[in-house]
């Protein structure tokens, strides 16, 4: 059987899997290695995206892609190996991820990531407060 005959069949089985469980990872995006999904609800991931080997990603992340021709992050995210991706996580635009990095959960990353780092966010601050 050629390539072309097995993906013609499982892409619609494939495609309703993916829509059972409100996600979206298309076959264009380049996976390296072997990848685990803790829970594969809500997960997004562009289509020019690379992610390495070994990478761990939780529920209703976002690898993303920015389109905006004038942003000097335009294009997809490169995550590198071994990676854990916390749950909400948003990980946006033409940044490059570095290996082992762990992302915590709801996490927005539009920068550069160097290797062996961890990622948090910031601690709730109020920008407006009603009188």
């Amino acid at each position: 059987m050629s390539n072309r005959f097995i993906r013609r069949l499982l892409y619609p089985i494939y495609k309703v899997f993916l829509i059972n469980h409100g996600s979206y990872i298309p076959l264009g995006c380049k996976i390296e290695g072997p990848i685990k999904f803790v829970h594969l609800q809500g997960i997004f991931i562009s289509s020019n995206s690379q992610i390495g080997k070994n990478c761990t990603i939780y529920q209703h992340v976002t690898i993303g892609s920015n389109r905006v021709n004038t942003s000097k992050k335009f294009g997809s995210p490169s995550i590198g190996d071994n990676c854990i991706i916390g749950a909400g996580a948003k990980i946006v635009g033409g940044i490059v991820i570095g290996n082992n990095v762990r992302i915590g959960a709801g996490c927005v990353v539009i920068e550069d990531i160097p290797d062996n780092c961890t990622v948090v966010s910031h601690k709730p601050r109020i920008i407006r407060r009603e009188i």
